[in-house]
């Protein structure tokens, strides 16, 4: 796999915050889907770069749907990331692999009483399908063999080191509660182990 182009993007966002990132695309990626790299800050000076792996979420990333977090934590990650210097490595694996129409499919089977595991199993598909095997071919791509990793969720971090990649450190992302999506979220703590400071759900 190799880089394939790097173009200059200005970006801003909803709430007036506005950054530059280098926005990467490459050749030869396992799963042959189209992710990006964007790279953020001064990746030189930063030596092990800072790193969130966000998978796309059309509903949360561009329509700002209150049921997940994934909007805030994207936004959250870009100031954080242009801070330190690292890469957002922006995946095309919506609703956990499963696809935009399986899960809004799992969205009508969560306002029946379902949290977000359960439904993806009524559909046949697992909790969490995602596949980081081309995030670790990207960061080998950029010359990033060991990272600070930006998330709350154990897996990507154990499947990083599994496929080669040194996770030096990991970095929490914020908690971006509200009461539409507190029972999502205390799902990803209870199914998936994931560490957010959050209260049970009530």
């Amino acid at each position: 796999m190799q880089v394939r182009t790097r173009v200059i993007v200005p970006l801003e966002f909803s709430d007036g915050y506005h950054t530059t990132a280098e926005v990467i695309t490459f050749t030869g990626l396992a799963d042959g889907k189209e992710h990006l790299a964007l790279a953020l800050g001064d990746v030189a000076e930063a030596g092990v770069p800072l790193v969130r792996m966000h998978s796309e979420c059309m509903t949360g990333d561009v329509f700002g749907s209150q049921r997940c977090d994934c909007g805030p934590q994207l936004r959250e990650a870009v100031e954080q990331i242009a801070e330190t210097g690292g890469y957002l490595l922006y995946l095309r694996q919506e609703g956990r692999g499963i696809g935009l129409y399986a899960k809004l499919d799992a969205y009508a089977l969560q306002d029946l009483g379902m949290d977000t595991y359960e439904a993806n199993r009524a559909l046949g598909h697992g909790d969490d399908e995602r596949d980081y095997t081309a995030a670790a071919q990207m960061l080998q791509a950029l010359g990033a063999p060991a990272v600070d990793l930006l998330t709350n969720n154990p897996d990507k971090s154990r499947q990083l080191r599994d496929l080669g990649v040194e996770v030096r450190a990991v970095r929490r992302t914020g908690v971006h509660a509200s009461p539409v999506n507190v029972r999502y979220l205390q799902a990803k703590v209870t199914h998936t182990q994931h560490t957010i400071d959050l209260a049970p759900a009530s």
